[in-house]
């Protein structure tokens, strides 16, 4: 740091002031010289400190969107929206303790109570390992093989919720303690279809059927619904695959 010339103090010995010098203004004088030394050095500090944090927000708002390497070829993509019949997973892992998102669903009005009998036709929300298209073009032979089981279509993670159109689904996984994977329908926990325990990277997933189209949320300003906990924040995209 170059020091700061201090301006001379007033003296009746150099010959340059006056004799009848106030002390007491010497001293504001001096003092007032410092406090500008001081804001200067504090502005300064807080424009660093902007720069730092505009630099990280600018890193932490990525967009999280659905992967095209990842989906099943017959998963028609726009960005966070989806449509179509199959596998779909987003482009960035969970790899936060605890993250929550949503899906918007679009699709058929619901018709009196749904039944249990419906879920087996219903789309599957939750979370899935990596996929490529090997996997989705192994998957065809298998299908025509007979029906494939969850493990092998993927959705191991994963439960098929019936919805409606206007529907939120909420999903919200915890990695630390017990990793768990939780399911919320319009803001209500849906406590009987919770997975427990999983391990590996896994990613945001959907598994869509014919006649629905749904919008992934991982923006918390767009949310309808609040997530189960604080702890649970939207993912951050560090890393991902597009």
């Amino acid at each position: 740091t170059t020091p700061i010339a201090t301006p001379p103090i007033p003296s009746a010995r150099d010959g340059t002031h006056d004799l009848n010098v106030n002390p007491q203004a010497t001293l504001f004088f001096i003092m007032g010289c410092c406090s500008s030394c001081c804001r200067k050095k504090s502005e300064a500090s807080a424009e660093t400190e902007m720069t730092a944090k505009g630099a990280g927000s600018k890193e932490s708002g990525k967009s999280v969107v659905i992967s095209r390497k990842m989906s099943s070829p017959k998963v028609q993509i726009n960005g966070t929206k989806v449509s179509g019949v199959g596998l779909a997973l987003a482009g960035v892992p969970v790899e936060q303790d605890a993250a929550y998102w949503e899906w918007h669903i679009e699709g058929p009005d619901g018709e009196g109570d749904q039944d249990e009998e419906d879920e087996s036709d219903a789309p599957k929300f939750g979370v899935a390992t990596k996929k490529d298209g090997k996997f989705f073009k192994a998957l065809e032979v298998q299908a025509d093989d007979g029906d494939s089981t969850p493990e092998e279509d993927g959705t191991a993670l994963m439960r098929a919720i019936s919805v409606v159109n206007g529907d939120t689904v909420g999903v919200a996984v915890q990695q630390s303690d017990l990793p768990m994977v939780q399911f919320l329908l319009n803001g209500e926990p849906l406590h009987d279809m919770a997975i427990n325990r999983f391990r590996g990277t896994v990613y945001p997933s959907i598994y869509l059927v014919d006649g629905f189209t749904a919008t992934a949320v991982f923006d918390e300003d767009h949310w309808q619904e609040m997530s189960p906990h604080a702890r649970f924040g939207p993912v951050i995209a560090a890393r991902g695959i597009i």
